[in-house]
């Protein structure tokens, strides 16, 4: 006689997702709420969800109630739990996630839920929130997205992001997002051989920077710029570009004396002697000078 057979069959996925779905901020059965962001918009959930799928949840949920003298109290809280520090359409991306595993991205808060999707341990949403910043990318947001990618370890999007960068490098350094990188994520920026963009319109987009952070940091300019300057490639500027370059300087004393002075000393000596060689090495997008052919590679 044959043994007993056993199988696992699977119904239909998409009717099992949308009933779930049904339930994302619905206050039927809810025994749990959030008020969340600014504008103290509830939200409602249901707390076996939200425990069985995400373990900070777990732990939220699992605490004794404010002023309880038991911790070890069977009954849980109630809430609600305020997120004062999240936007709405942000978290109930995460909820919908959490009920769903899958979410409803736009480019407004892609990066916010990416944000979530680590302060929440949810490793699964963070690969899809990456997926799709890199698939709908843009000049205007890929300084931001390079900023989170760094902030978050997140290295596959840094990779992804500098690579754009080096595409339309010029475009970029134009950019609101370009002049609110950290110094850190900037000099990594600078440090790249592919920037489509010449030196002296480098220098330029790096003093803009440098006057942005200055006021935003209340420090002064050559402080804040210290990490960054260190990457720009002065010794690429012809002789009448670095006296238009020492002129500015003299009003923000953006690049110490010194780095000048050896892009001077590199002009008189006709080779990049005393310089770093990866200063003297022209970008992608570096205009040729006569005096390149002086510099050693």
């Amino acid at each position: 006689m044959a043994g007993p057979c056993s199988a696992r069959l699977q119904g239909d996925v998409a009717a099992f997702t949308a009933a779930l779905r049904s339930l994302v901020n619905n206050p039927q059965f809810s025994d749990v709420m959030f008020v969340v962001g600014r504008e103290q918009q509830k939200v409602f959930a249901h707390r076996c969800v939200l425990a069985c799928r995400c373990q900070a949840f777990r732990g939220m949920l699992g605490q004794a109630p404010v002023g309880s003298q038991d911790s070890s109290s069977s009954i849980p809280p109630q809430g609600p739990f305020i997120l004062g520090n999240v936007q709405p359409e942000v978290f109930l991306a995460v909820i919908e996630f959490l009920y769903t595993n899958s979410v409803t991205l736009n480019s407004h808060i892609a990066l916010e839920v990416l944000t979530s999707s680590v302060e929440y341990g949810l490793q699964d949403l963070c690969k899809l929130c990456v997926k799709f910043i890199k698939d709908t990318l843009s000049v205007e947001q890929v300084c931001e997205a390079l900023q989170a990618a760094v902030t978050y370890g997140q290295v596959d999007l840094q990779q992804h992001c500098l690579a754009f960068i080096e595409g339309c490098t010029a475009a970029v350094v134009q950019t609101q997002g370009f002049r609110e990188l950290s110094d850190v994520v900037l000099a990594r920026v600078l440090r790249s051989d592919r920037l489509a963009v010449d030196e002296l319109d480098l220098v330029q987009a790096v003093r803009e920077w440098a006057h942005v952070s200055s006021a935003v940091l209340d420090r002064p300019v050559p402080e804040v710029a210290a990490l960054p300057v260190r990457e720009l490639r002065l010794p690429l500027l012809a002789p009448s570009e670095l006296v238009t370059l020492e002129s500015y300087n003299q009003q923000d004393l953006l690049i110490p004396v010194e780095n000048i002075a050896a892009a001077w000393r590199a002009h008189a000596l006709r080779k990049g002697s005393g310089v770093p060689s990866r200063l003297c090495r022209p970008r992608r997008g570096t205009r040729p000078r006569d005096h390149h052919r002086h510099l050693e590679p």
